[in-house]
């Protein structure tokens, strides 16, 4: 199922989204490459100004590894360039979807030029860094940077958009004044392809996302440990790849399959009868929202920002406090083959409706920030 068509209204509208994030790498830039595609139709223009990703080679204005993480890149533009290409888009309405340079130098064109600015608050870098870094002089220098180019993203924006509650409470305690909270569109991949059906069997599952601390890679690879008689993979790429190899050789159920473009991870959604997510925090967790359009079983963890999302709760399985993945899957496997159906089912019916909503919702704001013009 597809959003309904788009409103008339946004036919003369151009619109340009600045990030730092390169498409389809990470969350945040899958979340506006998959925004484009739905808003390309009806509108005058939109285009994506970020870094770009082809044959595995990082495209910018200067590259840097991103410490603690060879996977992804710090990423710089070159801001006569950029101003450049922007200034020919002429849009009516920019977003900014990250805190780093490409994101400040957006927010700086933005007010010079009074276009109304749209920001994206869809991670919660703070968390990481404490992390990664708790306590250290590095730690508190991203803290640092993080929390003053935040403001300056908040103090330019005509709204801050969040995408769970808890990103809403920190973005107001960070200075935020006008906050919305706007849902996570699906990729076409997902939304468009025909259903593999469901036969209610859990047998095979899958984690898919950064191996990474936060996502707690760990309770997966535990979970195969203690669960022999179920197939397991994992997909992704980061800083816990070396962890997940080897304990790919060392457990005979638990596959390691690289990290996937996007019709390729669907592919392996259909082709497994659920996913878990037992991230220690997550601001949504998008990869649960797509296995739930692709009708399979998911399972969350307290710590991700979807389970606070009371229309789509219904259609998956939260982890208790306390509660161990092991237990959680175990508890799953007791439900009967035609209770996951169902469970499947709704899941399916929330994700599509919860994306025809968002797609809607993200029609209307861009209206009004153009027709409210600086």
């Amino acid at each position: 199922m597809m959003a309904a068509p788009g409103k008339s209204g946004l036919s003369g509208i151009r619109v340009a989204i600045v990030s730092d994030a390169a498409p389809e790498r990470n969350g945040v830039g899958a979340y506006y490459q998959d925004l484009l595609d739905y808003l390309v139709p009806d509108l005058a223009s939109v285009e994506m100004f970020s870094p770009t990703i082809e044959n595995d080679q990082w495209t910018a204005g200067l590259v840097l590894p991103l410490p603690g993480d060879a996977t992804q890149k710090l990423c710089f533009p070159n801001p006569v360039a950029l101003r450049r290409e922007l200034k020919r888009l002429r849009p009516h309405v920019m977003v900014v979807a990250t805190p780093g340079v490409y994101g400040m130098v957006g927010a700086f064109l933005a007010a010079r030029w009074g276009v109304p600015l749209l920001t994206g608050f869809h991670t919660s870098f703070e968390q990481l860094t404490d992390l990664y870094w708790h306590g250290s002089l590095k730690g508190r220098f991203y803290q640092l940077y993080l929390e003053h180019s935040h403001r300056y993203l908040f103090n330019r924006s005509r709204l801050v958009l969040v995408n769970s509650d808890d990103m809403h409470d920190l973005a107001k305690r960070m200075g935020a004044d006008q906050v919305r909270l706007i849902g996570t569109p699906l990729p076409g991949a997902f939304a468009r392809h025909p259903l593999v059906p469901f036969g209610g069997e859990f047998r095979k599952i899958l984690f898919a996302g950064r191996l990474a601390a936060e996502k707690n890679v760990e309770a997966f690879v535990d979970a195969a440990a203690a669960i022999s008689d179920i197939e397991v993979s994992i997909a992704g790429d980061g800083p816990l790849r070396e962890m997940v190899e080897a304990a790919a050789r060392r457990l005979p159920n638990l596959h390691y399959l690289g990290w996937l473009d996007r019709s390729a991870l669907r592919d392996q959604i259909d082709l497994h009868d659920g996913l878990v997510l037992p991230s220690h925090f997550e601001s949504f967790g998008t990869v649960a929202l797509e296995s739930m359009s692709r009708a399979r079983v998911v399972i969350v963890s307290r710590g991700t920002g979807i389970c606070r999302w009371s229309n789509l709760t219904d259609g998956m399985v939260v982890m208790a406090e306390g509660q161990s993945l092991t237990e959680a899957i175990r508890g799953v496997q007791g439900l009967g083959a035609e209770r996951r159906k169902s469970l499947a089912r709704r899941g399916h019916q929330a994700a599509n409706a919860f994306n025809n909503s968002n797609i809607e919702n993200w029609q209307q704001l861009l209206m009004d920030a153009a027709s409210a013009g600086p």
